[in-house]
C-alpha cells in the first residue's frame, strides 16, 4: 500500500488508461469475435427430411466471367438438394460467356439463363441483373453468390434450407479467398478477410444485423419485394448485399451459416490489386450503414490504437523513471490480451480458413484498420471519378 501511495497522478493515469482500453478489447474478443466459432461448435441440428426442405434459386449475375463460370458452375450445379434451380443473369459480357450458359443448360436441367440489356445503366447495371434474376426465380428462397465463387462442399444448398426452415427471411454466411502461397501478403488477406466476417456475423448472432456478403448470403424474394427492390439506393454505387441487408435485415429475421458445409470460396484473388478491388468495394459503401451496430467496431480500432500508445508510454517510462511496477503491469496486460486475441481468433480461422496465427497476428492486428483506411480514401476517389 506505502509502494502505491508513491504513485504519480501520471502513473496512476497511464496505468488506469491502458487498463480501461484492455477491458474494452476484451470486451471485443470475448464477447463478440467469439461468437462465430461458439455458436458453431454448441450447434446440434437434426437433419431434415428432403420433403421439408424448401425449394431455392441460386442467382449469380457474371460479366466477362466465362472462365470463372465454366470452372465453378458445376459445384453450384451439382449441390446434393431436392429443390433448386440456378439461375445466372450475363450481364452485357462480351466475352464467351454466352456460349458457357447454353453449353451447360443442354448438361444441368436446373440451369437458367437471361441477360441484361446493352442499354443499362453501367451504375446501376449490377443491381438490375439481380433485379431480373430475382423475377425469373420460381422460389420465395433466393440464394446469391457470385462468378468467381464456388461452394466448399456439395451440402452448401442444404446448410441454408435447413436455416430458412426455422423461419427465418435472411440468412448469412462466411466467403474464404482462396489465394495462392506464393502471394506474399497471403496470410494478412486472409486475416483481414476473417476479421471483416467475424463482425458483421457476431453481431448477426447478437441479433444486431447490419450487413452482409454477396459471395454467401439468402434472403426472401417476398423481403425483397415488400422493401420495393433496391429502388433506395440505385443513387449509390454498389451496396446491392451490404448496404441492402443493413436496410432490410431486423433482429428477428436474420440468421447465420457457419459450418463448413456452407462455406463459398473467392477464387483469383493471386495479387495486391484484386484484393484492394474487391474490398474497396465494401468500404465505400460502408459509409452510408444506418445504426449502431455498423459503428461500434470504430470503438474497438479507437481503443485497441490507445491501448498500443499507451501500452508504449508505460514501457518507457517504466524503464526511464524506473517504474518496474508500471512495466509489470504494462506487460501483464498486453500478455494476457495477446493470449487472449491469438485463441479467439486462432478458434475462428480454423473454422473457417485453417490458417494458424502466431507472432505475426500482433503487425497484421496494427496494420489493419490502417488499410482500411487507404482502400476507402481510394474507393472514394475512384466513385469520385465515375
Amino acid at each position: 500500500m506505502f509502494f502505491f501511495s508513491t504513485l504519480s497522478l501520471f502513473e496512476w493515469t497511464l496505468g488506469g488508461t491502458l487498463l480501461l482500453c484492455f477491458l474494452v478489447q476484451l470486451f471485443f474478443y470475448l464477447f463478440l469475435y467469439r461468437k462465430p466459432y461458439a455458436y458453431e461448435r454448441k450447434r446440434n441440428e437434426t437433419p431434415l427430411p428432403e420433403e421439408d426442405l424448401p425449394g431455392i434459386s441460386v442467382i449469380i449475375t457474371s460479366k466477362n466471367n466465362s472462365e470463372e463460370l465454366k470452372r465453378n458452375l458445376p459445384f453450384i450445379l451439382e449441390q446434393d438438394y431436392p429443390h433448386f434451380e440456378v439461375i445466372v443473369v450475363n450481364s452485357g459480357s462480351t466475352d464467351e460467356t454466352d456460349m458457357v450458359l447454353k453449353a451447360a443448360e443442354i448438361k444441368y436441367p436446373r440451369l437458367y439463363h437471361t441477360f441484361v440489356p446493352a442499354e443499362a445503366d453501367s451504375i446501376n447495371e449490377k443491381k438490375l441483373a439481380l433485379t431480373l434474376g430475382i423475377k425469373a426465380a420460381k422460389y420465395d428462397l433466393l440464394l446469391f453468390t457470385e462468378s468467381f465463387c464456388k461452394p466448399c462442399t456439395t451440402q452448401w444448398i442444404k446448410t441454408y434450407g435447413t436455416e430458412f426452415a426455422k423461419g427465418r427471411d435472411i440468412v448469412l454466411g462466411f466467403n474464404r479467398i482462396g489465394i495462392s502461397k506464393n502471394v506474399s501478403s497471403r496470410k494478412f488477406i486472409l486475416y483481414d478477410n476473417l476479421i471483416h466476417h467475424l463482425k458483421f456475423l457476431s453481431m448477426a448472432i447478437l441479433h444486431k444485423p447490419f450487413m452482409g456478403i454477396g459471395r454467401n448470403m439468402a434472403y426472401r424474394k417476398e423481403l425483397f419485394f415488400a422493401h420495393k427492390g433496391y429502388s433506395s439506393i440505385l443513387h449509390i454505387d454498389g451496396g446491392d448485399d451490404d448496404l441492402y441487408i443493413n436496410q432490410i435485415a431486423r433482429k428477428k429475421n436474420t440468421g447465420v451459416v457457419l459450418s463448413p458445409d456452407s462455406l463459398t470460396e473467392t477464387s483469383g484473388v493471386n495479387n495486391f490489386f484484386i484484393w484492394r478491388a474487391l474490398k474497396s468495394k465494401h468500404l465505400y459503401t460502408k459509409q452510408f450503414y444506418k445504426g449502431f451496430s455498423a459503428h461500434l467496431f470504430g470503438w474497438e480500432s479507437f481503443s485497441k490504437y490507445l491501448f498500443y500508445a499507451t501500452l508504449t508510454g508505460c514501457v518507457i517510462y517504466g524503464i526511464v523513471a524506473p517504474n518496474h511496477l508500471l512495466l509489470a503491469w504494462a506487460l501483464l496486460l498486453f500478455l494476457v490480451r495477446y493470449w487472449i486475441q491469438l485463441m479467439v481468433i486462432n478458434r475462428n480461422s480454423r473454422l473457417f480458413d485453417g490458417i494458424t496465427y502466431h507472432i505475426h497476428l500482433i503487425p497484421f492486428d496494427l496494420f489493419q484498420p490502417f488499410n482500411n483506411m487507404r482502400f476507402r480514401r481510394y474507393a472514394n476517389r475512384r466513385n469520385r471519378r465515375r
